[in-house]
């Protein structure tokens, strides 16, 4: 049984959630704060956040950023901020997803199962000689879902690391942005989606050494992206 954390004040929206939720063998942890939420997540283990925005004492901006200091567990805002830029805000902080109130109880639920199953089903298989992708200095650990520079840890969020794992494993082609889309978050790719770019470029900083001049992500230009080969 999964643990997943509420965080909402609104009573009446977190009851229609755990009506649907419950149904699906997982436990309901609620709070309608933000502080209340860090300290159930640190002395709980939690598997998925569903997360609001306005909260009081912490809002979901700050609570996001102590999360994703510990862990890469899948998080999903709940925000009735519909607009373009509050959508990217708050996937550059590291949510693996963003729904818009109102919404649809079944759609949320889809979306918390889409998001269990995406990553807990992650390093099941028992086929080392596919754990690891090592391209250049950069290796990506598949059974732990981590990946490393020179050695060194770079925290990647879940959608990052899905992301990156489609473009490294096969280094040279290229993919659209619709592939990519419908590969990394499972959903049909509407051409007003800028996700994909917004995801590429938080990447790009984080394993480029000039993201300004990427060397390893490279913009085919009118057709996609593709992660480079490894140098001979």
């Amino acid at each position: 049984m999964k643990n997943i954390l509420i965080a909402e004040d609104s009573k009446e929206i977190v009851d229609v959630i755990r009506l649907y939720l419950e149904a699906n063998d997982v436990k309901i942890i609620e709070v309608n704060s933000g502080k209340q939420a860090m300290d159930v997540f640190n002395k709980m283990q939690i598997h998925l956040v569903l997360l609001d925005i306005m909260l009081p004492e912490m809002n979901g901006y700050e609570v996001i950023k102590e999360i994703r200091k510990k862990s890469n567990i899948p998080i999903i805002f709940m925000s009735a901020k519909g607009q373009d830029e509050d959508k990217i805000l708050g996937l550059n902080l590291g949510a693996d997803d963003y729904i818009v109130k109102p919404f649809n109880p079944l759609e949320l639920t889809a979306r918390v199962s889409a998001q269990l199953r995406r990553f807990y089903s992650l390093g099941a298989s028992s086929d080392t000689s596919l754990e690891q992708i090592k391209i250049n200095n950069l290796v990506l650990d598949q059974r732990e879902c981590k990946l490393f520079m020179d050695g060194n840890e770079i925290e990647l969020t879940y959608m990052e690391y899905k992301l990156l794992k489609l473009l490294m494993n096969e280094p040279g082609r290229v993919f659209t942005k619709s592939q990519i889309f419908e590969n990394v978050w499972d959903e049909e790719y509407s051409y007003a989606d800028n996700t994909v770019t917004v995801y590429i470029s938080k990447l790009r900083e984080k394993i480029e050494v000039d993201s300004k001049n990427p060397k390893l992500i490279k913009t085919v230009r009118g057709l996609g992206y593709k992660f480079e080969k490894a140098n001979n």
